[in-house]
């Protein structure tokens, strides 16, 4: 196959072209390596290629391949990660000029886990600053773009992990999601984000933003690919003190049960009340094609989201400003003005913290109820498309909203409830942008929530569109 065919294929795909010797990972990667090459310059989603690592893993996979020694789908295959995923031997900068040249010892335990299922590493991805905005807006290492429409954010803070996606420039990629930012970017770019149940997927290793929310998942081309890379990072980590021991989740078997007799919640209440109107059709679109497919769509209210994002974002703020404070003191020229604007506020008090996690709890008890009575929930991935990269102030019906209430406020509610949620592709606007559909599920029921995914997407052909850059 050519080149540029293979930087087409999904994992699924290129997985069984590799099992079968069909094509071997050094042809793969080779193929990758040239179109980053190509097209990063453009795109920006890579802060640091390492192609020789990846022609050393590429030649190593091959050889135990050819030896009988096949590890599994992700054998073989190029993957990168968001630059907070500590490499050893490698750059991990976090987006920052404070890390810029930090070569750490170890690798985090996802980035392990990859290297064990024989996954070839291309390098590591651009991401607002310590992983603290919706945009990729980097002030060090420049935006990334979307490759949709280069004028235009992908998303963040994963932002180059969406990207790169998007534009085939790795054939799966790990980010983080504290509010949204591995969902946000894969609704922005025509992705599939999977963001796992908060304790499913070790954080160990990974630079943090928030310790009550962060998330590691994957963006990927297809619900089946989310499984995938899913299935070879889960599991219990005693170095990271959330990672809960469960069970590894099945995650592939239950994939092709439909949505016959599946009950998916549809809140009447907080989750559409700003929405773009071209946001609104597609998605609307795509609940009625639920039903068509045998989903018994019920309406559901949510409890307690009155004082949700306000009390996550005191939280946050709280760890924010505890992480980086020191360091902030101590050389504020090296924080980015985004950044140094969070930085600069007062430390919220002991009262106001406590009641922040006392309306984070009345939030996850309510919801978690109403999961007792629906098996997913069905949303909005993000209220607009992607917007032009620019003044981080968003537009919507003429009023101006911050990132939060304008990007990441149907994705917050999941990070505070830590519960597992996905976003895909259900629709284009009239411009040309991605538009994305979230499903949410019960605490460590992944399964269920790839399950109604997986049905929506196989049902149309959306997650098959990228955008042409050649």
């Amino acid at each position: 196959m050519a080149g540029s065919d293979l930087t087409r294929l999904t994992v699924a795909e290129l997985a069984e072209r590799i099992r079968t010797k069909d094509v071997s990972p050094v042809e793969v990667t080779g193929a990758y390596l040239a179109r980053i090459e190509a097209l990063n310059p453009k795109v920006n989603a890579y802060i640091t290629v390492t192609a020789d690592r990846a022609r050393e893993d590429a030649r190593r996979a091959a050889e135990e391949i050819a030896n009988g020694h096949y590890r599994g789908p992700l054998h073989g295959v190029p993957v990168a990660l968001k630059d907070l995923f500590q490499t050893a031997g490698i750059r991990t900068t976090a987006g920052s000029k404070v890390l810029e040249n930090w070569v750490p010892d170890e690798d985090a335990t996802a980035t392990r886990r990859l290297s064990e299922a024989g996954a070839v590493l291309l390098g590591k991805l651009n991401t607002h600053e310590f992983a603290s905005g919706y945009t990729t807006n980097n002030d060090w290492f420049g935006p990334t773009r979307n490759p949709w429409d280069l004028e235009r954010i992908p998303g963040g803070s994963s932002g180059g992990s969406g990207a790169a996606i998007a534009a085939r420039l790795a054939a799966a990629t790990l980010g983080t999601d504290t509010g949204g930012s591995i969902r946000v970017p894969a609704a922005f770019c025509g992705c599939v984000g999977f963001k796992p149940t908060y304790g499913r997927v070790s954080k160990a290793g990974v630079v943090p933003l928030s310790y009550q929310f962060d998330h590691v998942g994957p963006i990927v081309q297809s619900v089946r690919d989310a499984a995938i890379v899913l299935d070879a990072i889960q599991g219990y980590d005693p170095g990271d003190a959330n990672s809960v021991r469960i069970a590894p989740a099945d995650l592939l078997s239950g994939l092709e049960q439909g949505l016959r007799g599946l009950r998916v919640g549809l809140p009447v209440n907080y989750f559409f009340d700003l929405v773009d109107p071209e946001v609104m059709v597609a998605v609307s679109t795509a609940i009625d094609q639920l039903r068509d497919l045998g989903a018994d769509v019920r309406e559901v209210e949510i409890p307690h989201t009155d004082n949700l994002v306000r009390a996550w974002s005191t939280i946050v703020m709280t760890e924010v400003l505890e992480y980086h404070g020191p360091e902030f003191e101590r050389r504020p020229q090296d924080f980015g003005p985004g950044l140094a604007s969070w930085l600069s506020n007062p430390m919220p008090g002991g009262a106001a913290i406590a009641g922040s996690f006392r309306d984070i709890y009345a939030f996850t008890e309510g919801l978690r109820t109403v999961l007792e009575e629906v098996d997913v929930l069905v949303t909005p991935a993000t209220p607009i498309p992607a917007p032009p990269i620019g003044p981080e102030v968003f537009e919507i019906d003429g009023v101006e909203h911050n990132g939060v209430s304008a990007i990441g406020r149907y994705m917050v509610p999941f990070n505070a409830a830590r519960l597992p949620a996905v976003v895909l592709p259900c629709g284009f606007t009239e411009a040309g942008l991605p538009i994305g559909l979230q499903f949410a599920g019960r605490p460590f029921d992944e399964p269920t929530v790839l399950r109604a995914a997986f049905a929506y997407e196989q049902a149309n052909d959306w997650h098959r569109r990228r955008p042409e850059l050649d």
